[in-house]
């Protein structure tokens, strides 16, 4: 991704990023193949998340209770599993809030919202609604949030408009709802439910002023938007790879820049 090479160069680390495209009945030799050419770790997209693991040596404690690997750290001469996806919308979270004890409503129970879901839960997260359409694929989540984290989670059906419930402190917007070139698309809640001081986040990256961070923000919402997730994501990689914190407004100048082209 041009946003960590961005980050390579501008602080002189001797490091590249580069894409290839493995498909999945070559996985298992992608991985050997890191090894033998002693990569300092990879970042892994669907449908690789969950079939790498048994390639892999080890996982880290978010990546081991989700089930779910997005980026691979060589340790020790040991290949570890980790899962960005979730950290870097927890980093991005903690500067307006801290998720401890809070109660969090989630729309959404697709990767991202497992990945966010179980990072708030392992933060101490008190209370986790799930919203979704499909009951299956919410129960799901909320099964494995209540069965392998300390967060009591249950599931809302999504029927119709959803009132946000008054007590929720934190409003997580963890679907494809908004996203490029859907800009037009709406989450389907009463945004008379917003009230000023509660913290809305919008998993969104492009573009980052979704129509559900302008409606938190017209209701005194405090806001938090995708572009820091997608980010911080990449700064916690980075730093797993080489040991640097790299400076995130490179990154994010960079990702600006591809956005508006």
């Amino acid at each position: 991704m041009a946003m960590v090479e961005a980050a390579y160069q501008h602080h002189g680390l001797d490091y590249r990023y580069i894409n290839c495209e493995v498909p999945p009945e070559k996985l298992a030799d992608a991985v050997k193949g890191a090894r033998a050419m002693n990569w300092a770790g990879f970042n892994l997209s669907i449908p690789h998340k969950v079939n790498v693991i048994p390639f892999l040596d080890g996982l880290g404690e978010s990546a081991a209770v989700m089930g779910a690997v997005n980026c691979a750290v060589l340790r020790g001469g040991k290949l570890i599993g980790e899962n960005t996806d979730g950290k870097g919308f927890l980093q991005s979270l903690r500067e307006l809030i801290d998720p401890a004890g809070k109660s969090v409503v989630m729309f959404g129970a697709g990767g991202a919202a497992r990945a966010i879901g179980v990072e708030l839960a392992l933060a101490g997260a008190k209370h986790i609604t799930i919203v979704n359409r499909d009951q299956k694929r919410g129960q799901t989540l909320v099964d494995l949030l209540n069965d392998k984290t300390p967060a009591h989670a249950e599931l809302a059906l999504w029927r119709g408009t959803y009132r946000i419930p008054a007590d929720a402190e934190v409003v997580v917007n963890a679907t494809s709802i908004g996203l490029y070139p859907d800009v037009d698309a709406r989450l389907d809640i009463d945004v008379g439910s917003l009230r000023k001081g509660l913290v809305v986040a919008d998993v969104i990256p492009n573009p980052p002023r979704t129509n559900l961070i302008k409606d938190a923000e017209s209701r005194g919402c405090r806001s938090l938007d995708g572009l820091g997730m997608l980010v911080n994501q990449g700064v916690i990689g980075v730093k797993y790879w080489t040991g640097v914190d790299v400076d995130p407004n490179v990154m994010k100048r960079k990702l600006e820049e591809i956005f508006s082209a």
